[in-house]
């Protein structure tokens, strides 16, 4: 199939369950807290996509320039967001999609949001902007195994399975396309983004090649090589190994800053978010 054909059919992207119980919980009180609403869709994907695409929508006055939660929380109201958590509840949303461990997904992406958040504070990028294209990026890969126009979880064998890091070579090589680029494309044709997160989203498997240059795309490929190399298990040489070297340079940071600047508590348990 096509990556515009791909493009133009519709899944349901599965949600975190607790993040969907906690929204519904704190937007059923009379007066919402913010600053919780704010974290909890910021915990979860599908939500935070669904929260950015009804902000960038033309009605709210900013088509397309929103970039974070915390913007577009400012610009809906609780009614607003009522509806974007209750259409996040139709059908089954732990749902399971074939060749993806969900809570494996939704703990990698936001650990890599968290980490693109910190390293985009070192070379000056919308840290807010970060946090989404790197809480983001993976939806593509949902998409292609719910969709499975290739037989997508056929090929997640333990050399290249949704998390690994070759991950977007491999499909890059039997398709022509990865998740990437699915990422993106509804980064633009259905959430609506601003134009440097569908870029970022776009190129981060392969910053800087061509005549590309996005630092923000540098940023997201270097939190999520941190991400996967954790959920992957890699060890202290297999990270020297993989280090994306060239994209540490164009952007100033070489590994031992990298892991320096690791937000993460990769011992804590998820439900603790």
């Amino acid at each position: 199939m096509e990556l515009n054909e791909l493009l133009t059919r519709r899944c349901t992207l599965p949600s975190l369950p607790r993040a969907v119980a906690l929204l519904t919980a704190e937007l059923a009180r009379p007066e919402p807290s913010l600053r919780r609403v704010n974290r909890y869709f910021c915990i979860d994907p599908a939500l935070a996509a669904d929260l950015l695409r009804e902000a960038n929508a033309a009605s709210c006055g900013l088509p397309g320039q929103v970039c974070g939660v915390a913007e577009a929380l400012v610009l809906l109201d609780v009614a607003q967001l009522r509806a974007v958590v209750a259409q996040a509840c139709v059908g089954i949303p732990s749902r399971s999609v074939p060749g993806i461990d969900l809570l494996s997904f939704w703990r990698y992406s936001l650990n890599t949001a968290k980490l693109a958040h910190t390293l985009a504070g070192l070379v000056r990028q919308n840290q807010a902007a970060a946090y989404s294209v790197g809480l983001l990026h993976g939806l593509g890969e949902i998409v292609l195994h719910l969709l499975d126009p290739h037989g997508s979880h056929g090929i997640s064998t333990t050399k290249v399975a949704p998390l690994h890091l070759r991950r977007a070579k491999s499909e890059q090589r039997a398709w022509g396309y990865s998740y990437a680029q699915v990422s993106a494309g509804l980064a633009a044709r259905l959430w609506h983004l601003p134009q440097a997160l569908t870029d970022a989203l776009q190129y981060h498997t392969a910053p800087f090649n061509g005549d590309v240059y996005e630092p923000l795309a540098g940023v997201l490929h270097l939190a999520a090589w941190r991400a996967r190399a954790c959920e992957t298990g890699l060890g202290e040489r297999e990270l020297a190994a993989t280090f994306p070297g060239e994209v540490g340079v164009a952007l100033g940071m070489d590994i031992d800053m990298v892991l320096q600047q690791d937000p993460i508590d990769w011992a804590a348990q998820f439900d603790a978010v």
